[in-house]
């Protein structure tokens, strides 16, 4: 049951080169850690430097483990650069701030039976990632295009649901588990999401004269009803029924918040099939999922998913541990610079490989790729114009290095994605 994405995020519909005002329930995607007050005086020849050792949930893990020489491997040294960040174990973060105040709902209202892991591995296997949650073999988010592999057996999770089966086969029959995961889709191609899971064995449900499945659809609705309203307060909220391969049934959840429908959250009853496969023969459980910094860009008011990651005081002074929804006060915004590539395609031209290589380049100075025109000729032959939005958020560009960045930009993608400039 992956409750991130795996259908572009397993609880949530679609995958934008552009997320920054989606209210998606968790993606796979991630951000670059973006401070750019650190730059020397001359940006062209300055690379951000990459630690070479990181310790993850216990484990050391140096950079040869993550970034090889290998065929099968598609990490670059700017989503190593991401491991260990673990914004969500800020407690005076946005995100850390959200997480603890969810985790104090679990507590409050479950007695704290809700075991809690916020420090587990993102390097994971493919059978925990992709069949541990029922991910068909054949899926497009098995696909090198959509996936960080490491090798070919292992790979950046994609969502936190990839340490489900482990830990029910632990014992663990209510859990709620939040990580930095890693998708191949986007500028932003690091985020956090929450997943929450409860098993009830048959003495639960039998007393209430209902069957398994009923009774836990309503102990979920309930449970998240109330989660939104600790979150948001008095709130008109409503259940829309979806399909997701690892719940069924299955449901997003709405809330109308500043004159307009959101969606907070994706869940389910999860398929007895990952239940018989973790041990649980005659149990029955829920799940839900939900997108941490899409959240907090609604509850805090932060107009750009970039600034999670800014070490610029200026953003991170204006939040205190234990304080939800203290409202973002916008520092100095600096000019956007545009500029347009057109080219065309070949049939193995993918967006996602697009955004890597602007990615691999220009970092945390891209803040919007998108495609603006398209048109096939006579010939059959394809063609695509993006627009690339450069800006820092804590100093001005200058032409120079954006000219020289976009340079940079067009050699690589003519190079490496075998498209032709026009």
């Amino acid at each position: 049951m992956a409750l991130s994405l795996v259908h572009s995020t397993l609880f949530s519909k679609t995958s934008q080169l552009l997320l920054h005002n989606k209210i998606g329930f968790s993606h796979f995607s991630s951000s670059i850690p973006f401070s750019t007050s650190a730059l020397p005086s001359n940006p062209k020849t300055w690379r951000r430097p990459v630690i070479s050792v990181l310790e993850l949930g216990g484990v050391k893990i140096a950079r040869d483990d993550v970034v090889r020489d290998d065929p099968t491997n598609n990490v670059p040294d700017t989503i190593f650069s991401k491991l260990g960040l673990q914004l969500h174990r800020r407690d005076q973060h946005p995100l850390g701030i959200l997480k603890n105040t969810i985790f104090e709902y679990f507590d409050t209202n479950y007695s704290n039976k809700f075991d809690k892991f916020d420090e587990l591995c993102p390097i994971v296997s493919v059978k925990q990632n992709f069949d541990d949650v029922l991910v068909p073999a054949d899926h497009v988010s098995r696909s090198y295009n959509d996936t960080y592999y490491v090798d070919s057996q292992t790979v950046l999770r994609c969502h936190t649901s990839a340490h489900q089966a482990e830990l029910l086969r632990k014992g663990h029959t209510h859990f709620l588990v939040t990580g930095d995961v890693y998708r191949r889709d986007s500028i932003d191609s690091t985020h956090y999401p929450m997943e929450g899971f409860r098993v009830f064995s048959p003495d639960e449900w039998e007393a209430s004269g209902m069957d398994g499945t009923s009774f836990a659809a309503e102990d979920l609705k309930k449970c998240l009803e109330g989660l939104a309203t600790h979150l948001f307060g008095a709130v008109e909220m409503r259940w829309v029924d979806t399909y997701f391969p690892f719940t069924n049934p299955s449901f997003e959840l709405e809330i109308y918040f500043k004159e307009k429908w959101l969606e907070v959250l994706g869940c389910g009853v999860t398929e007895q099939e990952i239940l018989k496969r973790n041990g649980k023969l005659n149990n029955v459980a829920w799940a839900f999922g939900l997108g941490l910094e899409r959240l907090a860009m609604v509850l805090f008011d932060i107009p750009d998913i970039r600034l999670f990651w800014s070490d610029d005081e200026r953003f991170t002074s204006q939040f205190s541990k234990g304080q939800l929804g203290t409202k973002f006060k916008p520092f100095s915004r600096y000019p956007p610079c545009y500029k347009d590539m057109s080219f065309w395609i070949s049939e193995s031209f993918t967006e996602n490989n697009l955004c890597e290589v602007v990615r691999g380049i220009a970092g945390d100075l891209v803040e919007e790729v998108s495609l603006i025109d398209n048109f096939t000729n006579k010939k059959g032959m394809t063609s695509h114009c993006y627009r690339i939005s450069y800006r820092s958020m804590e100093r001005s560009l200058t032409d120079e290095e954006i000219n020289d960045l976009q340079m940079s930009v067009r050699e690589q993608v003519e190079s490496k994605l075998n498209v032709v400039l026009r």
